[in-house]
C-alpha cells in the first residue's frame, strides 16, 4: 500500500502534468511509488461527462495519491461546478480548468486554449467552481492562441481569473495555433518564451505561477523555476518517470533517498495483483511500465513479454516477465 500522504500539502514546486491518454490512475500511481511529493494531475476529463456520466468510474484514483489534482475541461459554469463537488468528494486535493488544449475536437466542444478568447466566460466558470467546493481551482492555460498573444492579453486573461479568486496559474509557455497546426506541433512549433512568464509572475507576485513546456529533466526544471514558483513536466515525465526518484530531495528538502527501479516494479507488481482481484485486465496498467524500466539491459525483452499480456490476468506472468530485473534487485 501507499503511505497516506499528510497535510499540509506540498507547495507546487514540481508536478507532472496533464496528458490525454497517458496520466490515468493507473500511471499516476506509478509516479507517487516514485515521489512522495510531486503533484500529480489527471488527464483532462469533460465536464459534461463527470454530470451525465458515471463519476464514480471517471474519478477512480487510489486514496493515497495526493498531492493529486483532476483537470476538467467545458466552458458551462453550473457543469463546473458540479465538477468541482464532485472532486473534492473523491479526494482531489485541487481542481484545475483547461484553458490550454489546442485540439480541434477540444476546441469544437468549446473547450481548451480556444477560451483564452473569453476570459469573462473563463472568470465565471472559475467563479462557479470557486464557490462550490473548498479546495483550490486553479487554470492551465497558453500564453496566447493565434495572433492574440501580446503580453497585454496575457495580462488581461490573467486578470480576469484572479479577480474571482484563482490563486494559480499553470502557464504553458507557448501560444497555441488554433488554425494550421495540429496538437502535436503545437508541443513544438509555437517559440517557448520562458521570460514571459516570469514576466507575468512579476506583474503579480501575489500569484503562484508554474511553467509547463518543454522542459526535459530536473535540471531544467530547477533552471525554469528561476523567479517563478515551480514547473510542469510532461512528456519526459511519461517517458522517464524515474527522473523523479531525485525530486523529493532535489525540490522538496525530503532527505529520504528516493527508490531504486526494482523496488518500484516489486511494488507495482503488488498493484497489479489488486486490480487484477477487483476484475480489471493487466493492459491500461501495463502499459506504463516501458518508461520506467526504459535503459535497464534486457528492457526490450521484458516489454515484449509484457505487451503480449495486455488482454490478460495473469500477474504471475508479468512477475516472470519482470524477473531479471527483480532478481538484480534480490542479489
Amino acid at each position: 500500500m501507499l503511505q497516506r500522504f499528510q497535510s499540509p500539502l506540498p507547495p507546487r514546486r514540481l508536478a507532472v502534468a496533464p496528458m490525454m491518454n497517458r496520466t490515468d490512475r493507473h500511471f499516476r500511481y506509478l509516479m507517487r511509488l516514485i515521489t512522495r511529493h510531486t503533484w500529480l494531475y489527471s488527464e483532462m476529463v469533460v465536464g459534461r461527462a463527470l454530470v451525465h456520466g458515471d463519476p464514480g468510474r471517471l474519478l477512480r484514483h487510489a486514496p493515497d495519491e495526493g498531492p493529486a489534482a483532476l483537470q476538467v475541461g467545458g466552458s458551462e459554469p453550473d457543469v463546473l461546478a458540479v465538477a468541482a463537488r464532485l472532486a473534492e468528494e473523491h479526494g482531489y486535493n485541487e481542481i484545475n480548468l483547461n484553458i490550454g488544449c489546442p485540439s480541434p475536437r477540444v476546441t469544437a466542444g468549446r473547450m481548451g486554449a480556444c477560451l483564452m478568447a473569453e476570459p469573462g466566460r473563463v472568470a465565471e466558470c472559475v467563479a462557479a467552481m470557486r464557490d462550490a467546493t473548498r479546495i483550490p481551482v486553479t487554470v492551465k492555460t497558453r500564453l496566447g492562441i493565434d495572433r492574440q498573444d501580446s503580453f497585454d492579453f496575457l495580462v488581461r486573461f490573467t486578470e480576469a481569473v484572479a479577480r474571482v479568486g484563482c490563486g494559480t496559474l499553470i502557464v504553458h509557455a507557448r501560444k497555441a495555433w488554433l488554425e494550421g497546426l495540429d496538437p502535436k506541433a503545437n508541443r513544438n512549433v509555437p517559440v517557448l518564451d520562458y521570460e514571459r512568464v516570469r514576466r507575468l509572475k512579476q506583474a503579480y507576485p501575489e500569484l503562484e505561477i508554474l511553467v509547463n513546456g518543454g522542459i526535459a529533466d530536473l535540471d531544467e526544471a530547477e533552471a525554469a523555476c528561476a523567479g517563478l514558483d515551480g514547473a510542469m513536466l510532461g512528456r519526459s515525465a511519461y517517458a522517464r518517470p524515474m527522473l523523479f526518484a531525485e525530486a523529493d530531495a532535489r525540490f522538496f528538502g525530503d532527505p529520504r533517498p528516493g527508490p531504486a527501479v526494482g523496488d518500484v516494479v516489486a511494488r507495482y507488481l503488488e498493484y497489479l495483483r489488486e486490480i487484477v482481484a477487483a476484475g480489471d485486465k493487466l493492459g491500461p496498467a501495463l502499459r506504463h511500465l516501458p518508461g520506467v524500466i526504459s535503459g535497464i539491459p534486457g528492457s526490450r525483452a521484458m516489454r515484449s513479454r509484457l505487451g503480449a499480456l495486455a488482454g490478460t490476468r495473469d500477474v504471475a506472468a508479468a512477475a516472470e516477465a519482470l524477473a531479471p530485473l527483480l532478481a538484480r534487485r534480490a542479489a
